[in-house]
């Protein structure tokens, strides 16, 4: 996700450092040398995750369930506002439970409920769907739900001005769009709403005539007015997108071939379609450092939103975030740099969203630095101006505060932090350190300390205190 005001504040401040002139001593990024590789990674994944309690939001998710893989079979029906699900949960029991319990929304009514095609009982009680039926640790079973209603999304947990509710969202013309990060998948689907839970999807959506159907994944296929799309490596749940819509669909060619599909508002967002062709300059941008995209397919769907988000191998971009060249670019590579950093290998809980964005917020710097040997360092200066602040405000970026997700704290921040690393590792060691942790990581959940670890035994350098010190320190470490 990217923040938008805050980061564009930091980012007007080295602008206007610009106009005074370039740091003589800087010497310009160079492109990394490409012989470094990354460790193989796995080809198939059976949506196996190790899920644990969210200690900034522990109303959600469920640490005793691994789901494996969902299934959502879902239709639109605009006239009447109904959503029609039916919810096909495979799923692994960590430790013995008395019953079944995930996320989701009192916004619907429960239909039939089957495990593993028996009958059972579901309803939704405190925001979770409840079926009564004993699992043993280590036991899976296949949950099949069905549900109707109209979709009701969440507060969002910030003070950002340019965040709207959670969830799934019906615009005035019965079309739908969500953005969900921490939790708002759990207003369109039954689903273990935490990011430890990675789990495998396939999603089909049938929406009306002259309309089209939009979600996360590899298009998978479309029959009659039915949209399919499947999910081969894991996704967190706050990682889904869904829409439906007059849209209009356009193709271009990423790097080596791969599919990037353009979904914009037909009539709405005409202008902002040759900005999305360039989609594949910012992939090979990227690719050239920290290695190939990790998916087999990558898109936008627009919607009308004041925010943009990394949603897997389909990017949801806000309207409002494409209003000029130069910013359509920074939202781009953002959250096109979330897909290694975020998606391929994301945070096990909300206390480590800095291992997200300060990735995708670095990267982006670098990217606006291109070409322009003092910019990296005038974005330094403003940056550290900037954090003290922060800190004071909204805590050190490893310990975000509950009531202040995703605000600057944990962008900013950790952003210096990764430019300390880059500063002492030098352009090489620094990107073969990013492509082997979204490599070597693809389809898990890390914390702080995997991190730690991770960046210890990549560069032969004990990097702790650093990393430490920046993400705990109540002020701006020197």
């Amino acid at each position: 996700m990217r923040l938008r005001k805050a980061v564009a504040a930091v980012a007007a401040v080295v602008v206007l450092a610009g106009c005074t002139g370039a740091n003589q001593d800087a010497r310009p990024l160079r492109t990394p040398s490409p012989g470094v590789s990354a460790p193989a990674v796995a080809t198939t994944f059976d949506g196996t995750s190790a899920p644990v309690a969210d200690p900034i939001y522990p109303a959600y998710g469920n640490p005793a369930l691994d789901v494996l893989h969902y299934g959502l079979d879902l239709s639109w029906s605009p006239p009447d506002r109904a959503l029609t699900g039916t919810a096909t949960i495979r799923l692994r029991a960590v430790t013995a439970v008395s019953r079944v319990q995930l996320d989701f929304s009192p916004a619907y009514t429960i239909g039939n409920v089957t495990v593993d095609g028996a009958p059972a009982t579901g309803r939704v009680e405190n925001g979770d769907l409840v079926v009564d039926r004993a699992l043993a640790a280590g036991a899976t079973a296949t949950l099949v739900v069905g549900y109707k209603g109209t979709p009701a999304p969440v507060p969002m947990p910030s003070h950002r001005n340019d965040m709207e509710p959670l969830g799934l969202t019906v615009t005035a013309a019965g079309e739908l769009w969500t953005m969900q990060e921490p939790y708002g998948a759990s207003t369109w689907y039954p689903a273990n709403d935490q990011p430890s839970d990675k789990a495998l999807y396939d999603i089909a959506i049938t929406v009306p005539s002259g309309w089209a159907g939009i979600a996360s994944g590899t298009p998978d296929g479309v029959a009659g007015n039915t949209y399919r799309y499947k999910s081969t490596t894991p996704v967190a749940s706050y990682l889904t997108t869904l829409a439906a819509g007059r849209y209009t669909r356009t193709e271009v060619k990423g790097p080596r071939g791969m599919p990037v599909v353009l979904w914009t508002r037909t009539g709405v967002d005409d202008a902002s379609v040759d900005e999305l062709r360039h989609s594949p300059d910012y992939l090979a941008w990227l690719e050239q450092r920290f290695g190939p995209y990790p998916f087999p397919s990558t898109g936008v769907v627009v919607v009308p939103s004041d925010s943009a988000m990394e949603t897997q191998q389909m990017l949801t971009i806000g309207g409002a975030t494409l209003g000029d060249s130069g910013a359509a670019a920074s939202v781009l590579v953002h959250e096109f740099a979330h897909q290694w950093f975020g998606d391929a290998v994301g945070p096990s809980t909300w206390q480590d969203v800095w291992l997200n964005e300060g990735w995708a917020s670095y990267v982006e710097q670098l990217y606006r630095a291109r070409g322009d040997a003092g910019a990296i360092d005038r974005w330094e200066r403003a940056a550290r101006s900037a954090d003290g602040d922060l800190r004071n405000r909204l805590g050190p970026p490893g310990h975000p505060h509950a009531d202040a997700f995703a605000e600057s704290n944990v962008y900013v921040c950790p952003a210096l932090m990764l430019r300390q690393l880059h500063k002492d590792l030098g352009d090489d060691r620094f990107f073969a350190l990013g492509r082997a942790w979204a490599a070597s990581n693809m389809g898990t959940a890390r914390d702080r300390a995997a991190f730690i670890a991770f960046v210890n035994k990549q560069t032969g350098h004990d990097y702790t205190a650093l990393i430490n010190t920046w993400l705990d320190s109540p002020t701006t470490p020197s």
